[in-house]
């Protein structure tokens, strides 16, 4: 016979050894339960805990980052205002503008493309056919190479230029020559490559017109473009 008693929710049945053994089985299923639960419960209280710490951590690597962050530089305009010296380049008197004319842009502009008497760099002139450097033309390079240091921002083309005479592809190879030798011994005098460059314009770009001795050798030369140092400004 099986008897049953419910008392707190535990339904037992008494049965001899058979009513035991399933009383002490459900007994462990329940305790099983309340385990399960307990795990669940620390697993939770223990990602919340974890998550808490790792925010406490970012916030405290955000404050250092701003207490550490480099003040960004004053503007060139707040330079300005609060009389702080400019680059040599930019403020050299005889670099207006922050670069020279080049001579394709003075005859696009329909002017002369003349050096400026008070340049900080003279044109060399070379004998006709010729792209050598002589004794005067490297004192002038000298020079330039001095003012090129001094003002370390600035870069310079180098236009190689021919008289009238001789075809235009030779004279074009003519003047790439002239601005070559140019550029090499500035180099040599430790001006960086990188703030040279070289064009040739032949015979295209004169300064003097008449068929003459005195007139052609002013038209075989170099002149020096200046500027500032921004790219795309030649």
């Amino acid at each position: 016979m099986v008897v049953v008693h419910t008392r707190g929710g535990l339904t037992r049945y008494e049965n001899g050894d058979g009513g035991n053994q399933l009383e002490s089985t459900q007994l462990e299923k329940k305790k099983e339960v309340l385990e399960m639960g307990q795990h669940l419960n620390q697993a939770i209280y223990g990602s919340l805990f974890t998550a808490v710490l790792a925010l406490s951590a970012c916030a405290s690597s955000d404050q250092g980052k701003s207490t550490t962050a480099v003040r960004p530089a004053p503007s060139s305009a707040a330079q300005a205002r609060a009389g702080a010296p400019k680059s040599q380049a930019l403020s050299d008197n005889n670099l207006p503008g922050g670069q020279d004319r080049s001579s394709l842009d003075a005859l696009r502009g329909g002017e002369a493309a003349n050096t400026l008497p008070d340049s900080s760099m003279k044109d060399l002139y070379f004998d006709f056919d010729q792209y050598n450097l002589d004794n005067d033309d490297r004192a002038t390079l000298r020079a330039s190479a001095d003012w090129l240091k001094k003002n370390p921002s600035a870069r310079a083309q180098i236009e190689g230029h021919c008289d009238e005479r001789g075809t235009n592809e030779y004279n074009l190879a003519l003047g790439a020559k002239r601005a070559q030798a140019a550029k090499d011994y500035l180099a040599s005098l430790g001006v960086a490559e990188n703030r040279l460059s070289t064009v040739s314009y032949g015979e295209e770009i004169p300064v003097c017109r008449d068929a003459t001795e005195s007139c052609w050798q002013k038209n075989r030369r170099d002149r020096f473009v200046r500027s500032a140092g921004v790219k795309g400004t030649f």
